[in-house]
């Protein structure tokens, strides 16, 4: 097996955020790839921001990092019946820059959420703002992880088989098509 670059993206600034953990797993699952954690910590979107200074610098280095990754796993959580403002903002910023970073790139997604459903309005609405961008977003299997506060051991493992499994069968399947297998 190749190793690779992975870039994870969590859409909870939280350091201890559910999503935070998920992602972490995924590249554990995902190994021996390296792995890269973009940092979402950017202004608001603003057009008098930009034309003012321009991409910041921040906004650069993740659209960088997007470019240079053979594959991206999101994690997002689920505000508000969709994804967070985080995420979408950096999308929105990343629309931005020179070129188009997601253009053909292998995607997975993946949510956690503190309700039952684990996020399926987030994975929609994520899916739904990338289609601009044209990357190689992954149909499944979904990994929804529901009422996620008991769903992780202390080392940050999934305990719940069956999503265990299915994080496994996405992960391979990234790697399948990010000619990394």
């Amino acid at each position: 097996m190749a190793s690779g670059q992975l870039l994870g993206i969590c859409g909870s600034l939280r350091a201890g955020s559910f999503n935070r953990l998920l992602l972490r797993e995924a590249a554990r699952v995902f190994e021996p790839a390296e792995f890269t954690e973009g940092d979402l910590r950017f202004p608001l979107y603003d057009g008098d921001l930009e034309e003012a200074g321009g991409v910041p610098a921040e906004v650069q280095r993740l659209a960088d990092q997007i470019a240079a990754a053979d594959a991206v796993v999101i994690a997002g959580p689920e505000y508000n019946k969709m994804l967070s403002g985080v995420l979408k903002n950096a999308l929105d910023w990343v629309s931005r820059v020179k070129g188009n970073p997601w253009r053909g790139k292998p995607v997975a997604i993946i949510s956690a959420t503190a309700g039952r459903a684990g996020g399926e309005r987030t994975q929609w609405s994520l899916r739904l703002a990338l289609g601009a961008f044209r990357p190689r977003v992954l149909p499944g299997p979904e990994v929804l992880i529901g009422q996620a506060s008991g769903q992780f051991d202390a080392d940050g493992h999934l305990t719940d088989e069956r999503a265990a499994k299915l994080l496994a069968e996405l992960m391979d399947e990234l790697r399948r098509v990010s000619d990394l297998a």
